[in-house]
């Protein structure tokens, strides 16, 4: 039997942009949850920790698509390394100013500039892009890089409070520093696989940015609700442990979520169903709304893991399809900026989850903070209803944005 994923490396030099990518991407979520740690030590601050975080986030998810629209002009060695240079240039002002006990605006003002990180998994896709265009390996590809990302968010995260705890405070953000720079510049080095600029992506026309497109508004609106409901997860389910007596148990719900989503992931990536794209994500947006309804009755941790197993598994498959869907929807010659959107609604997504429900979790408890994730589905499933009323059945990429 052919396995789809082995078929994806015969390409060269796969196996290292594929690398080069991971390395690169564990930055981001190293990067939130070390800067909380961080600060939680030398501010004893968590309301401080987690707005600095949160500045870093809300700026990634604006800067990020800028960063990808001047890749797509330029090409990724032309603008990786000034984005991550002046990335990493915030976080060693950040380690600075909490290492000399700089006043608080400094670590805001070093945290946007930590924003102008560049979005790797974008650029990591569009490479597969540029091989495997039109081709139904494509959405394999798709597949890998959803489980990769979900890969980085379970090993980055302990990874950088790990050091930060056992070393000194700045070594998780100094850490996503290094990772950083060595995955961008091993990326940009392979040369072979970097997609071409186009001719015309410089015109004015060109320009402007595809989030003008109101397909691409609609997939956004989506893929922003699903990382609203991950922030959910993720939060509700440490406070949901705690109030059971058993907060080390909150670990087995996370990763029960991360375990279904890459599970499912890695098998959609490896099924090539006949099947529109557009019915698709209605499918994965009726189920990621449903998956979210049982979270409102859950009153043990057994059940809670089961249920968040549930929810990965339908998360994974509508964002490979919504990703699928961006590189019909936008021009060849802007498809990272149009990944790059997405991927920044989402990491958008997961931080107004997070503080929403934890908000609601402190005020009115656990229930109260699930119901956020069940608007957020209902949120996921009105959208992929409109998105597949407004998309044909075979979507063309549009011309003109």
């Amino acid at each position: 039997m052919d396995n789809p994923y082995r078929e994806l490396f015969e390409a060269p030099e796969a196996r290292a942009f594929v690398l080069a990518g991971l390395l690169a991407r564990l930055a981001l979520p190293m990067t939130g949850i070390g800067i909380i740690t961080m600060l939680a030590q030398l501010r004893d601050s968590y309301s401080l920790a987690g707005a600095v975080s949160a500045t870093v986030v809300l700026t990634y998810a604006l800067l990020s698509p800028q960063v990808s629209r001047m890749v797509d002009r330029y090409g990724q060695r032309s603008v990786l390394p000034y984005a991550t240079v002046t990335c990493v240039i915030g976080m060693l002002c950040l380690l600075a100013a909490s290492w000399w006990a700089a006043p608080d605006w400094t670590l805001f003002l070093s945290a946007v500039l930590v924003g102008c990180m560049p979005s790797m998994s974008a650029m990591v896709r569009a490479r597969w892009t540029a091989l495997y265009k039109g081709q139904p390996r494509l959405q394999t590809a798709y597949a890998l890089e959803t489980v990769l990302d979900e890969v980085s968010f379970i090993v980055g995260p302990p990874l950088s409070v790990g050091l930060a705890v056992a070393a000194f405070p700045q070594a998780g953000v100094l850490a996503a520093a290094l990772l950083l720079l060595a995955g961008m510049y091993a990326l940009i080095a392979q040369r072979n696989t970097e997609p071409p600029i186009d001719a015309n992506a410089n015109t004015t026309r060109a320009t402007k940015s595809v989030m003008r497109c109101p397909k691409m508004q609609l997939l956004a609106v989506m893929v922003g609700a699903m990382g609203v409901i991950v922030g959910t997860v993720d939060v509700v389910s440490v406070a949901f442990a705690a109030a059971l007596g058993q907060p080390v148990m909150a670990s087995l719900v996370l990763s029960a979520y991360a375990a279904g989503s890459c599970a499912a992931g890695l098998l959609f990536g490896a099924h090539r169903p006949q099947v529109s794209l557009h019915r698709l994500l209605l499918w994965g947006g009726v189920a990621t709304a449903a998956s979210t309804i049982p979270l409102l009755w859950v009153n043990h941790i057994a059940a809670l893991a089961c249920v968040v197993l549930v929810a990965g598994m339908c998360f994974a498959p509508t964002l490979i399809v919504a990703m699928s869907l961006v590189e019909k929807l936008v021009p060849a010659q802007r498809l990272t900026e149009g990944m790059t959107w997405l991927l920044a609604s989402l990491n958008a997504g997961v931080a107004l989850g997070a503080a929403s429900s934890g908000h609601l979790v402190d005020g009115n408890g656990t229930q109260a903070g699930f119901s956020v994730a069940l608007a957020a589905g209902l949120v996921v499933a009105t959208a992929a209803l409109w998105a597949c009323r407004s998309l044909p059945a075979h979507s063309p990429a549009i011309t003109a944005v």
